[in-house]
C-alpha cells in the first residue's frame, strides 16, 4: 500500500477557486441590488435595464444549445415569436396578463417536447436549416389565426390596465426573475452529469454513445430548455412592446442577435454570452439611431470576431489566463510534493 506522501505529486480535482468564490459572491449582491431597481433607477434605465436582461437570456439559452449541446440552430425565433404569441392568446382568454407571460415559455417548453422528435432527428446544417423551416411555419401558422389578424397584428390590451411606473416595475422584476432562474438553471444543468453528457454529446456523439450516454434524452433536455427560455424572451419583449406583429417576433433577426452575442462573447463559455449580450446592449444603445449601418456594424464585428478571435472575449481571456468566474466544468490542480526543495 501506498503511503500518504506517495500521493502528494498526485493531481487533484477541483471546481472552486477563490476567485470563482467572489465572484458568485459579488454577482448575489449584484443581484440584490438589481431587485431595488426601480425605486432608485429612472424611468428610462428600468426600461433598457429589462431590455438587458431579456437579451441574456437569449444570448444564454443559444449558447446553452449550441455552445454546448452543439446543436446550432438558426430558428430560435419560432419559439421567441410563440411565446409572446401564447402570451397575447392567453391574455385574450381571460388570463391575468402577467400570468399569461409566464405561462407562455411553460407551454412552449411542452410543445417544444414532442418537436424535437422530429428536429433531433437532424444533424449539423440539416439541424440548423430544419429550425429555420420550423420557424418559417409557425410564423404562417400564426398569421392564419383570425385573432392576429395577419401581418396587422394586435395589442396586449391588458397590459394597459396597469399604470406605466406599475407596468415598468413589473416588467424589470419579472424579466430580472427569468433571467435569474433560466441563468443558475443552466449552471446547475451544466454542472451536473447532465451537463458532462451534452458535452460529450457536443463533441462526438457517436463516443458518447458508445459509453452509455442516453443522447437523444440528453439532447432533448437541452432542446426544451433552450425553446422554453427563447420563449420567455420573446414573452418579455412582448410586455415591453406591447404590440404584437408576426413579422416582427418571428424575425430571423432575434437568432441572428442570440449568435452575435454568443460568438463575441465566447461560444462554449458560460460567461461569454453574459459578456456578449452586454456589449450589444451597449452599441445598440448608442450607435441604434444609425440605421443600417447599426447593422453593417454588427455584421462586420461577427466577421471580425469569428476570424480572428475565434473564441470570443471571454473565451480569449479565460484561455489565456485560467480564469473561470462561474466555473461549470472541472480542473486539475497539481500538488508540490513537500519534499520537492530538498537536496539527495
Amino acid at each position: 500500500m501506498k503511503g500518504a506522501k506517495d500521493c502528494e505529486g498526485a493531481p487533484a480535482v477541483r471546481r472552486w477557486s477563490p476567485l470563482s468564490i467572489a465572484a458568485i459572491g459579488s454577482l448575489v449582491a449584484l443581484l440584490a441590488l438589481l431587485a431595488f431597481g426601480p425605486a432608485y433607477l429612472g424611468s428610462y434605465l428600468t426600461d433598457r435595464l429589462t431590455t438587458l436582461f431579456i437579451y441574456v437570456i437569449m444570448a444564454s439559452m443559444w449558447n446553452a444549445l449550441a455552445g454546448y449541446g452543439g446543436l446550432v440552430s438558426v430558428g430560435q425565433q419560432a419559439f421567441f415569436g410563440l411565446g409572446a404569441y401564447l402570451a397575447i392568446r392567453l391574455s385574450y382568454a381571460g388570463v391575468n396578463v402577467y400570468l399569461a407571460l409566464v405561462l407562455a415559455p411553460l407551454i412552449v417548453g411542452l410543445f417544444s417536447l414532442p418537436l424535437s422528435s422530429f428536429a433531433l432527428r437532424l444533424r449539423g446544417g440539416e439541424f440548423a436549416i430544419g429550425m429555420w423551416v420550423l420557424a418559417e411555419l409557425a410564423h404562417l401558422l400564426v398569421n392564419l389565426d383570425g385573432l392576429v389578424q395577419g401581418e396587422t397584428g394586435i395589442s396586449l390590451i391588458a397590459i394597459s390596465a396597469f399604470a406605466p411606473d406599475a407596468r415598468r416595475s413589473y416588467n424589470y422584476w419579472l424579466a430580472l426573475g427569468m433571467m435569474t432562474l433560466l441563468v443558475v438553471l443552466g449552471f446547475f444543468l451544466l454542472r451536473s452529469r447532465t451537463g458532462a453528457a451534452i458535452q460529450a454529446i457536443r463533441d462526438n456523439e457517436d463516443a458518447a454513445a458508445s459509453v452509455g450516454v442516453r443522447v437523444f434524452a440528453t439532447k432533448r433536455l437541452i432542446f426544451v430548455l433552450a425553446a422554453a427560455g427563447c420563449a420567455a424572451a420573446g414573452s418579455l419583449m412582448l410586455s415591453t412592446l406591447v404590440s404584437f406583429q408576426p413579422k416582427t417576433y418571428f424575425s430571423v433577426q432575434w437568432t441572428a442577435y442570440m449568435l452575435f452575442m454568443t460568438l463575441v462573447g465566447g461560444l462554449g463559455t458560460f460567461e461569454g454570452p453574459i459578456v456578449g449580450a452586454v456589449l450589444f446592449f451597449l452599441v445598440e444603445t448608442m450607435f441604434a439611431d444609425t440605421g443600417v449601418w447599426y447593422l453593417i456594424g454588427l455584421g462586420a464585428t461577427a466577421l471580425i470576431f469569428s476570424l480572428f478571435v475565434p473564441r470570443g472575449i471571454w473565451g480569449t481571456i479565460s484561455d489565456r489566463f485560467g480564469i473561470q468566474l462561474m466555473p461549470v466544468g472541472y480542473r486539475l490542480r497539481f500538488r508540490v510534493p513537500s519534499n520537492a526543495g530538498a537536496t539527495p
